[in-house]
């Protein structure tokens, strides 16, 4: 029996493998015996895979799942936590700007009766002030949008039981957004907070695009809201036309003069037009996560494990294989 399953989805990440694994030896051994540390190589390019490997072979608790290719660091959280057997699962990122001395205030946390623990940032540390303007504009672009109440200045570091666990592998979606689902699912939850450290090494792989395209997806995922928005922006753009037409007949009807103003027309239309193209783009977003989802492909392709044991295999992804197989 494990009692705490660590999670750590991984790409390009060399550099940093060995010292997080050094701390997180030094922190997991105070709390108990009985844990797991599951990497998960998303496809890194350098020797990260290298470095997993070398920690498997001289430590039983370190285990390794690797993907045939990059699929994604939401569905490398999602691998490790189908893989995952411990009664309680914490997600954390590998370039140690998630502090593992934390994970000892979350388990108590966890030991106190909460199913979900999140770690939410108090300070960060050497971050530039874009970056942080930027992380703040996308927690509240995320609240006012989705219909789910995500905590502000929280990512993926939180522990889920065993609850949570298992009712996070129901879960079917292709288009994830992995905190979330975690509030999604419910259950008592609580957080701990701490100071967000720099990276030990490298640089970050989220740039500003995939920071838009990350809460983009979050939205579309969790509401209907911005369909509703152009709903009310375009009802309000025909009533103001409507009243604009009728203005310009009584115009011409007692002035007998002919209506000008070709300029502010071709404003209006090409405004129009705009509003009418982001209103098919939406509805386009909406129409492809439909057909992501219809195509009922595998969440993830795996390209071989170490020290994982099959029954710690969702069953989701254990008739997938045996469909494979047939």
């Amino acid at each position: 029996m494990i009692d705490l399953s660590i999670v750590i989805p991984s790409y390009n990440e060399e550099d940093n493998i060995e010292p997080l694994y050094n701390r997180l030896n030094n922190v997991l051994q105070s709390i108990t015996d009985k844990y797991e540390i599951i990497f998960v190589n998303d496809g890194s390019k350098d020797k990260t895979v290298n470095k997993i490997e070398m920690l498997c072979n001289v430590d039983a608790k370190v285990k390794l799942v690797d993907f045939s290719r990059n699929f994604g660091h939401e569905m490398a959280n999602t691998a490790g936590i189908n893989y995952a057997s411990g009664d309680a699962v914490i997600i954390m990122d590998a370039d140690l700007q998630d502090p593992p001395e934390v994970i000892k205030d979350m388990y108590c946390k966890y030991l106190d009766g909460y199913d979900l623990v999140y770690a939410k940032r108090s300070k960060r540390e050497k971050e530039t002030f874009i970056k942080r303007a930027t992380s703040k504009l996308f927690y509240r672009f995320l609240r006012y949008f989705s219909n789910i109440e995500i905590p502000f200045d929280t990512g993926d570091y939180r522990l889920m039981s065993r609850n949570v666990v298992n009712e996070f592998n129901r879960l079917k979606e292709h288009n994830r957004f992995f905190r979330g689902l975690t509030h999604w699912i419910g259950f008592k939850s609580t957080c701990v907070e701490f100071d967000r450290l720099p990276r030990n090494t490298g640089k970050t792989n989220y740039d500003f695009a995939k920071l838009v395209r990350l809460a983009v997806d979050a939205v579309i995922s969790f509401s209907y809201k911005p369909l509703k928005i152009f709903n009310i922006i375009g009802l309000s753009i025909a009533l103001f036309s409507f009243f604009n037409i009728v203005y310009w007949i009584v115009f011409k009807i007692t002035t007998k003069r002919p209506v000008e103003g070709w300029t502010s027309m071709i404003i209006v239309i090409l405004f129009c037009s705009g509003i009418i193209m982001m209103q098919i783009s939406i509805i386009g977003e909406y129409i492809a996560r439909t057909y992501e989802e219809v195509k009922n492909r595998p969440l993830f392709i795996v390209n071989k494990t170490i020290g994982i044991n099959d029954n710690n295999f969702s069953i989701k992804e254990k008739e997938a294989e045996s469909i494979k197989k047939d």
